[in-house]
C-alpha cells in the first residue's frame, strides 16, 4: 500500500541516488546485490545484539532496493535483473524471519504462519505478474496490496525493536500478509477472466 500510494514522495531522493549512481558508473544489478549484502546483514546484526542499527540497515537496503529499479528504468533493464531483485528480496525476508526464530524460539508457530503467508501472496502476486498483460512501470504487472515491501519493513522493524510484542507483532504481520494474498488472488480473478 505505501510503496503503491507513497512512492511519489520518495521518488525524488530515489531518482537523485539513482542518477548519481549511474554517473558513477554502477549498474542495476550491482546495487540489487548491495541491497541483498545490507539485508542480509540487518539479521546479522540483530544476532549479535545490534537491533536500532540493524533496523537502520535494512531501510538502506530497502531504499536501495527502490533506487535498482528507478536506475533499470533509466537503463537497459535485464529480465535477470528483475528475477535478481524479487528474489534477494525474499532471501532478506527469510533471513529475517530466521534470526528472529533462532533468538526467540517461543514465538516459532507464529513466524512459521508468518512465512506461510508471504509464501502464498508472493505467489499470487508473481504469478499474476507473469500471466498477466497489463504492464506497468516495472517489468511486469504489479499488484497492489495492503502488504507490500515497506508495510513488511515497519513489521520486521517493530519485531526487531519491540521483543515484548513480538508474537503480536508476528500475528498481525501474518494477518495482514495473509489478507493481500487474498486481496492479490481476488484481483487475479477480476482482471484475469
Amino acid at each position: 500500500m505505501l510503496d503503491t500510494h507513497a512512492r511519489k514522495y520518495v521518488q525524488p531522493s530515489i531518482e537523485k541516488t539513482a542518477s548519481f549512481l549511474l554517473r558513477r558508473g554502477r549498474t542495476p544489478n550491482q546495487i540489487t546485490i548491495l541491497a541483498l549484502f545490507l539485508g542480509l546483514s540487518t539479521s546479522l546484526l540483530y544476532l549479535s545484539g545490534y537491533p536500532i542499527i540493524g533496523v537502520i540497515v535494512l531501510w538502506v537496503s530497502g531504499f536501495l532496493d527502490a533506487v535498482d529499479g528507478t536506475m533499470a528504468r533509466h537503463t537497459k533493464s535485464s529480465p535477470f535483473g528483475t528475477v535478481m531483485d524479487v528474489t534477494f528480496d525474499r532471501i532478506v525476508e527469510v533471513a529475517m524471519i530466521v534470526a528472529v526464530a533462532y533468538l526467540h524460539p517461543e514465538v516459532m508457530w507464529p513466524l512459521l504462519l508468518l512465512s506461510v503467508s508471504i509464501i502464498i501472496s508472493m505467489t499470487v502476486f508473481l504469478v499474476v505478474g507473469a500471466v498477466s498483460e497489463k504492464a506497468g512501470i516495472k517489468s511486469f504487472y504489479y499488484q497492489a496490496g495492503a502488504a507490500e515491501r515497506s508495510e513488511g519493513f515497519i513489521f520486521f522493524s517493530i519485531m526487531l525493536l519491540f521483543p515484548n510484542f513480538l508474537l503480536w507483532s508476528t500475528l498481525l504481520f501474518f494477518a495482514v500478509e495473509l489478507f493481500t494474498g487474498i486481496q492479490r488472488f481476488m484481483e487475479a480473478k477480476r482482471i484475469l477472466q
